[in-house]
């Protein structure tokens, strides 16, 4: 978690002239709704970064800081066996705000943001849509899209393949504070 941290403090000196938002406390949530099992789990261990200036956003999660599951062994072998955890610490995307809008004036919005999406340690380039509700020097992220694991070279096998489902929901919900 410190790497990402030290990551995401480099990128923010990058643009220390622009207007920056940041939170180390959002929440992300992912379902696998299979045949024969619903498995939930969620962190609120997300950390993101939004440049005001030129729309660049970058969010990561480490993914041993999710809980939930249905026991204990299915989150040891989410950890070890799909994710592999100790290779691939983090899920991340890093991208833009394609939409033309002023995201320093309050209200909702609906946008775009196209970037790279990097979970297991294969990239593939997303078109996520999101909704923006900027109030009171805060800025709050919502999106929900869906990530086949075949994309993400994650191997499901045939024994367990009715319980765990072959593309994941993935809900993200943050809010974002001025850089102090």
């Amino acid at each position: 978690m410190k790497k990402v941290l030290f990551v995401f403090l480099l990128f923010v000196s990058y643009f220390s002239n622009c207007q920056i938002y940041m939170c180390k406390d959002g929440m992300t949530k992912f379902t696998s709704e299979a045949p024969l099992e619903l498995i939930k789990a969620q962190s609120n261990k997300t950390i993101g970064v939004i440049n005001m200036s030129d729309k660049n956003v970058a969010f990561s999660v480490n993914i041993e800081s999710f809980d939930g599951f249905n026991n204990g062994l299915q989150k040891e072998h989410f950890r070890e066996n799909y994710m592999e955890t100790q290779k691939f610490e983090n899920a991340t995307f890093k991208g833009k705000i394609i939409e033309d809008i002023d995201l320093t004036k309050s209200g909702a919005y609906t946008v775009r943001a196209k970037g790279i999406f990097n979970i297991h340690g294969a990239e593939k380039e997303r078109l996520v849509k999101v909704k923006i509700t900027i109030k009171d020097k805060e800025i709050l992220v919502e999106t929900n899209f869906e990530v086949p694991l075949e994309d993400h070279n994650i191997k499901i096998p045939k024994v367990v393949n009715q319980k765990i489902a072959s593309v994941i929901t993935v809900e993200v919900k943050a809010t974002l504070k001025p850089k102090a």
